[in-house]
């Protein structure tokens, strides 16, 4: 309020427009601008003081606050969770450390936005357990220790009892072997054939165009080309579906998630297989295999992660096209495991991840839709965690 809502009552008697103005004068000097500290002197009323010192904290407070916006701007994790500790009140005492500036709810969530550029995955670790003692994260892990009863044997009939699902559509598809690529590939001759009807000769340009696609699959992976086709919305979405499903997984089985790229060239940059990979960490995992051996269900919990980006598809579309690279690393685990895993024990164990991701994403059906939304919207790591959660609660 800038100006007093009514005139200051003046005595009845004066006429003197001077009185008046030092009359009004005298009462301004005991309303407090909101957008100005109080002046120091003589003349600040009881009071004064303390909200001179209130308004200091306020503007204390709201400088630290733009160091962790700026922390987080750069993905420096440390330094930002630095910051939201220092806040934090430590456990058994009063809380003497008042940050006056209302924060707006959610501030320290976006801690998990500085997890991406982190090469220390402990400090990542460090941060989600930060939220879950804060009481945000009450979702994290909660199905860490779940699996479905059933047999351990799953053959493709009981695969198909279990998800109404046959394992032949689950199996990633080749070039040339997925559904889109039949159409891509007469879409493809039928631009050839229209523009050699017209006069122009192709021919001597398809010998450059085969040979950098040649180049692209040994050298990058593909990756030009699979950023050729994100731009295709069907196939950007079923890639939104894909991770989502492995970052709703590993969070929901507590691991802490350092990120989604979505970019394939920033993937190959990050030393990422494929067109896109959702970064996970998998704290007892690490810490079994320093020590040379890797329990059941430890194993049991990074296989259904790894298969769940197959299950999101399954879920969603009836089939899988995607996943190649998922089972590449699946099977190059299996060979570390001693004594190794046959072909059957791998196909077997493969079978019965998805299942178990499947069902377990088919229970969170909202939240994974929350998390394709928020991804294909663009939104943060913070953000999809949040739509997670707020899925979740509004779900029971």
């Amino acid at each position: 309020m800038a100006t007093p809502t009514a005139s200051p009552r003046l005595p009845l008697a004066s006429s003197s427009s001077s009185a008046a103005a030092r009359a009004f004068s005298s009462h301004k000097r005991f309303i407090r601008s909101p957008c100005f500290p109080p002046r120091r002197g003589a003349r600040l009323r009881a009071g004064s003081v303390k909200e001179w010192r209130e308004f200091e904290d306020e503007a204390g407070a709201a400088k630290e606050w733009r160091e962790f916006e700026d922390a987080v701007r750069r993905k420096d994790l440390p330094r930002a969770l630095r910051f939201l500790q220092s806040v934090e009140p430590a456990a058994g005492t009063a809380a003497t450390q008042v940050v006056a500036v209302p924060v707006p709810p959610g501030r320290d969530w976006e801690v998990l936005d500085a997890c991406i550029d982190a090469d220390d995955m402990r400090l990542v670790g460090r941060a989600y357990q930060f939220l879950v003692d804060r009481g945000v994260l009450a979702n994290f892990g909660k199905c860490k220790n779940i699996v479905l009863e059933g047999p351990r044997e799953v053959t493709p009939t009981v695969l198909k009892e279990m998800t109404g699902l046959e394992a032949a559509k689950l199996a990633p598809k080749k070039w040339g072997l997925s559904g889109s690529s039949p159409y891509v590939l007469v879409g493809f001759l039928g631009g050839v054939s229209f523009l050699l009807t017209q006069g122009i000769d192709l021919r001597p340009k398809l010998g450059a165009v085969l040979a950098l696609a040649t180049a692209d699959a040994i050298f990058l992976g593909g990756t030009c080309l699979a950023q050729i086709s994100s731009f295709w919305p069907p196939f950007k979405r079923r890639i939104l579906v894909h991770e989502a499903g492995h970052l709703l997984t590993a969070y929901l089985m507590g691991c802490p998630i350092r990120g989604v790229i979505l970019d394939p060239f920033v993937a190959l940059r990050m030393g990422i297989q494929g067109q896109a990979g959702t970064q996970f960490w998998d704290e007892k995992m690490e810490k079994e295999l320093a020590e040379g051996h890797l329990s059941s269900t430890v194993f049991d919990r990074y296989s259904m992660i790894l298969f769940a980006g197959i299950a999101a598809e399954a879920l969603v579309y009836g089939e899988a096209e995607g996943g190649e690279n998922d089972e590449n690393l699946f099977r190059s685990l299996c060979i570390l495991l001693n004594p190794p895993l046959s072909v059957a024990q791998m196909a077997n164990r493969a079978r019965w991840s998805v299942m178990q991701s499947y069902n377990l994403l088919k229970w969170h059906k909202k939240a994974h839709r929350a998390v394709v939304k928020a991804l294909e919207e663009g939104h943060s790591l913070s953000v999809v965690i949040r739509r997670i959660e707020e899925a979740i609660a509004s779900d029971r």
